[in-house]
């Protein structure tokens, strides 16, 4: 009866039934236990139903449930705005809450759109995007992705973008900032925002970028007068290796959008931290400059409570200095993969809690729905770990807090793969 997320309805194999979880661990009703190698859709930043944040809920929940946030206010909502507003650097005047990723990036998109209309600037329409960008599942998320599975039998439905190719580092990214700037040089008039996943680009296949390429974006954006907008609803909580990817340059973005590993996990929660100058767009007396815009559980107060525990174990369990010594550990165990499949593996790279390596194939064009992914899958499940590879990119995302055994147990069933792949 469930349908679920990105499955084909044919063909798949069953789900596995899970019972309980507890840090690394998801336990199954086949009695056996896995590895949550990529936590849960990198949101299960300190492992599953860590204690503090599990007491959090349960004593926000025992106080209030929910209320609006359409008229009312909490000291869950209040105390997380001013901790997200203190944590990148008080860059940001505003937070705006909302459920999930697509829609703290749907957030951004309509902020954007109103802001040059309430300055008198209608004919700013025009979003820049990257061409593996992937920022959700609504049509406005949707338009700002590149193109790829997850939006082309909606092409009709989506709102024309300038699409340029995702800049990475050395002389290829220099070549496509050359080209951004000529293009913002030639159409400064038109152009919204820049719409970028900072360092690197999640779903469309761990695409890192270095930090001078994030700079230099920041930095057009700035001299053509256009806005920035970063999406971290991946990279933000510590991905990266600081608490935001912004952090790794000079960078004020405008807006940043931020949810998954916000409440480690724990409940559905996103938000959309927006700039003074942004803001200040949107003080009028006129209505018509009012942002019409909301969700229902916004601010939910125990989504709330979570967010808070979830910054404080940051502090207590040094969760930073974690993913520091996790980014070591997982540089060796890729690195021994490397040398042993020499002519399977490719391009391994490793920053912070996010590394992952690309299968080589001569006959098989890349993508997300590289055949051999599924078998991969299959084969790492049979050894107890949970990996869900994005087409021919195999990628480890685990909990901060992993422990070495579990770790040993990824690797180890990464290379029982590795030696079932046969090169197209």
């Amino acid at each position: 009866m469930i349908w679920h997320p990105f499955t084909p309805q044919l063909g798949s194999e069953a789900p596995l039934k899970i019972v309980r979880s507890e840090r690394e661990y998801l336990y199954a009703a086949d009695g056996r236990d896995y590895v949550d190698a990529i936590a849960s859709w990198w949101t299960m930043i300190h492992g599953h139903n860590h204690p503090l944040i599990m007491q959090a809920i349960k004593k926000q929940l025992d106080q209030l449930d929910h209320v609006l946030l359409a008229g009312f206010t909490h000291e869950p909502a209040e105390q997380l705005a001013a901790k997200l507003v203190e944590s990148t650097g008080n860059i940001f005047s505003h937070v705006l809450y909302s459920d999930n990723g697509s829609t703290a990036v749907e957030i951004m998109l309509k902020l954007a759109a109103q802001y040059w209309q309430n300055r008198g600037e209608p004919d700013r329409q025009v979003f820049i995007k990257f061409d593996v960008s992937y920022h959700g599942d609504t049509v406005g998320a949707m338009s700002l992705g590149g193109d790829s599975v997850f939006t082309r039998a909606f092409a009709s439905l989506l709102f024309p973008t300038q699409s340029f190719v995702y800049p990475t580092e050395g002389a290829a990214a220099e070549l496509v900032l050359a080209e951004l700037e000529i293009y913002l040089q030639q159409n400064e008039a038109r152009v919204a925002a820049i719409v970028l996943e900072p360092l690197i680009a999640a779903a469309g296949g761990m695409v890192f970028q270095s930090a001078a390429t994030l700079q230099r974006i920041a930095e057009l954006s700035a001299e053509y007068n256009v806005l920035l907008l970063f999406d971290e609803v991946f990279t933000g909580m510590g991905r990266t290796g600081e608490m935001f990817a912004l952090q790794f340059v000079d960078v004020k973005p405008d807006m940043v959008a931020l949810a998954k590993g916000l409440t480690a996990g724990a409940l559905p929660l996103a938000v959309t931290l927006v700039s003074e100058k942004i803001h200040d767009a949107f003080v009028s007396d006129e209505t018509a400059k009012t942002f019409y815009h909301g969700h229902t559980m916004s601010g939910n107060p125990p989504g709330c409570a979570a967010a808070l525990a979830s910054f404080e174990l940051f502090e207590t369990e040094n969760r930073l200095l974690q993913v520091k010594q996790l980014q070591s550990r997982m540089e060796h165990g890729w690195q021994n993969l490397a040398r042993r499949f020499a002519g399977k593996l490719t391009n391994v790279r490793v920053l912070g809690a996010v590394s992952a390596a690309n299968l080589v194939s001569h006959g098989e064009e890349p993508g997300y729905v590289f055949s051999a992914a599924k078998r991969i899958r299959q084969i790492c499940r049979e050894q107890g770990v949970i990996l869900r590879p994005l087409g021919d990119v195999i990628y480890v995302t685990p909990p901060y807090n992993i422990s070495d055994s579990a770790l040993d147990r990824v690797f180890s069933a990464i290379a029982s793969a590795l030696e079932q792949y046969e090169i197209n």
